[in-house]
């Protein structure tokens, strides 16, 4: 059956897109999850009837998972061909007052969070001034990762499962991993 519709999607796919246009940007029904897979047209028509028939969380521009949280869909810059983050259980990207900028072929694993403020100690109902948070090319965010403001990890970084990563990674090619996050292994590409 996959074949089936991976095949339709291959040979059909600019008529597939053309209802999904009603509801998604088309600059991201694009890249690999449409063009070579079915992938990308499953999670768009599981994200309308989720996100825009049923209204179980906001809609987005983009496809994205019902337990996926983004704060302001617009702050984040990623390439079509890593939809797949938002399709990760749990995901929280709060990003209201700073942009996440996710390098191209990086992945995040579930129930990550990337925060670009944090509540001002002084008082809990306003936050601080948001920091842009920057994921390099090829990163790897584990399972129940956070990513404090202001963080900019380089290329080919990889986060441990479970890290707190509160100051910047910028060289790359490293794994980071504890509370807080140090590195644990410089990597040889």
């Amino acid at each position: 059956m996959r074949k089936f519709l991976t095949a339709l999607a291959i040979n059909f796919g600019v008529v597939l897109k053309v209802p999904l246009l009603l509801f998604f940007d088309a600059r991201y029904l694009s890249g690999r999850f449409f063009d070579q897979d079915f992938l990308g047209f499953y999670w768009c028509i599981k994200a309308i009837w989720t996100r825009n028939i049923l209204r179980l969380a906001p809609p987005r521009p983009f496809p994205a998972a019902l337990t996926c949280r983004i704060s302001k869909a617009e702050n984040i810059d990623f390439h079509p061909d890593d939809l797949n983050n938002f399709q990760s259980p749990g995901t929280y990207f709060q990003n209201l007052h700073g942009r996440i900028v996710i390098g191209r072929g990086s992945y995040i694993g579930p129930n990550v969070g990337l925060i670009t403020a944090n509540h001002r100690l002084d008082d809990l109902d306003k936050h601080e001034p948001g920091m842009d948070i920057v994921l390099g090319k090829r990163c790897w965010i584990g399972m129940n990762a956070v990513v404090m403001p202001g963080v900019v990890l380089g290329d080919d970084t990889i986060v441990a499962a479970g890290a707190i990563v509160t100051k910047s990674f910028a060289s790359g090619a490293v794994i980071i991993g504890g509370v807080p996050a140090k590195v644990l292994k410089t990597r040889s590409l």
